[in-house]
């Protein structure tokens, strides 16, 4: 693609290129974007899970396990994703997944992330309902159509909403639970034991990593606009950390506090405006991904399977429109139980992913003199059975298997799997199952 950079192609968020190093961010204002996932009501509530099975050292070392896994993950990933410049969707293209897996791995991403769209602006609409009154349908309306706004003007429009939207939910999220806590002794909540039925470490760092799995593994749609490694690793630690640490212990001290792990009542306690403020921004600061990354993957889906360049706005409105349709009609929980099932799908792609992109390499000199010449490589193949067959069996694990971390097993399964078979297939650049060429997009 001609990387002229017209206005048209910023707002199309190089969809189907790579990100030029003219267009690459400082790696704090993605840090920003990233805690901003990692900083919404449903970690309070985590947190309040976790504390109300646990101690507060206990769940200290569930969310820190939960944390590192989370990180070693998204950096891995997110790394690929920077020095390539490409969103995940496009880069499974040369990292183990070809034509076939490319589209299947962009069906699973769009339908998973736009149904956790709706779902979440179905609560996002459930609760300004609470707090100021009207009809459920009109919220769900107005809400949908703002995060979609948002989302239509790209990765600069979500950061600097995030630059707005962190600092005023820390803030007021803060002054709620602060007066709340202020009524205990700080050293009789970390002191004492789980006010609820015990919970095990594994079935809490499970929670913790799980929780946030899908969001590691399509961390190239953020990392691409990192400017270095260091970049990716210094927002992804503390975007994650942060995250993981300041909302999620907070949520522990509620529980002890409250003896109970229904906490979002106290986040919500104030009413009118600033109850608003917190609901708004709590949402809007995650919900844009989901809808960001689904028109993506959607985006390339078009370009693979029908060869055909089509606008990442206009499948954002149409996407953001049937997400808020689900809302208002009210179904969505009928579809949490299959979203949740996709969302087991997704960690072994960064599995094979980094294995492929880190250790097997085959696509090594193509990505390398494409990506000095700021263009994508001549071609990528057309199917691996290798990914297929990896990709099932670590589907099955995660879904079958209930020992340890569902979500980490068929990650490692799929990493491993697809480390040996390629070995002992020893394929190379020159052993693919069809290839397909790259057509470059004028501009």
């Amino acid at each position: 693609m001609n990387q002229a950079d017209p206005a048209g192609q910023k707002l199309d968020d190089y969809s189907l290129s790579r990100v030029p190093d003219s267009e690459r961010r400082h790696w704090f204002g993605i840090a920003t974007m990233r805690f901003g996932q990692m900083s919404a009501l449903s970690q309070f509530l985590l947190g309040a899970t976790l504390g109300f099975g646990m101690n507060f050292w206990h769940a200290f070392f569930a969310l820190t396990l939960g944390a590192v896994i989370l990180e070693i993950i998204s950096i891995f990933v997110g790394i690929a994703g920077m020095k390539e410049g490409l969103s995940t969707t496009m880069l499974v293209r040369w990292t183990g997944f070809g034509r076939l897996g490319s589209v299947i791995v962009s069906i699973v991403i769009a339908i998973s992330l736009v149904g956790w769209f709706g779902v979440q602006n179905q609560v996002f609409a459930d609760g300004l309902n609470q707090l100021l009154g009207g009809p459920i349908w009109l919220w769900s309306i107005v809400t949908g159509a703002l995060v979609t706004v948002v989302v239509i003007y790209g990765f600069l429009s979500m950061g600097f909403t995030a630059y707005i939207t962190v600092p005023l939910f820390m803030v007021i999220a803060f002054f709620s639970i602060g007066r709340e806590l202020t009524h205990y002794s700080f050293g009789h909540l970390v002191s004492m034991g789980a006010p609820g039925p015990a919970l095990t470490l594994g079935a809490a760092a499970s929670m913790v990593a799980g929780g946030f799995i899908t969001g590691a593994i399509i961390s190239p749609d953020m990392t691409r606009y990192n400017r270095s490694v260091a970049g990716v690793i210094k927002q992804t630690v503390l975007g994650i950390t942060l995250g993981e640490y300041v909302i999620g212990l907070i949520g522990v001290l509620l529980a002890h506090a409250t003896k109970s792990a229904n906490v979002i009542t106290i986040v919500m306690s104030t009413s009118g405006v600033i109850g608003t403020v917190v609901l708004v921004t709590a949402t809007l600061k995650i919900n844009d991904w989901n809808l960001y990354s689904s028109s993506l993957g959607i985006v390339n889906l078009f370009d693979v399977v029908f060869r055909k360049r089509i606008s990442r706005v206009g499948v954002t409105i149409l996407f953001g429109a049937v997400g808020t349709l689900l809302s208002v009609l009210g179904i969505l929980d009928q579809f949490e139980g299959f979203l949740t099932l996709l969302g087991v799908a997704v960690p072994p792609v960064g599995g094979i992913m980094v294995v492929e992109y880190f250790l097997i390499r085959r696509y090594k000199d193509e990505l390398q003199s494409s990506r000095e010449r700021g263009v994508l490589p001549s071609a990528y193949e057309s199917w691996n059975p290798i990914t297929l067959v990896s990709w099932i069996g670590a589907f099955l694990v995660g879904e079958l298997v209930k020992w340890g971390i569902p979500s980490i097993n068929s990650l490692v399964v799929a990493a491993v799997a697809y480390y040996v078979l390629s070995k002992l297939v020893n394929r190379n650049h020159s052993v693919t199952y069809g290839r397909v060429e790259t057509k470059e997009f004028a501009n």
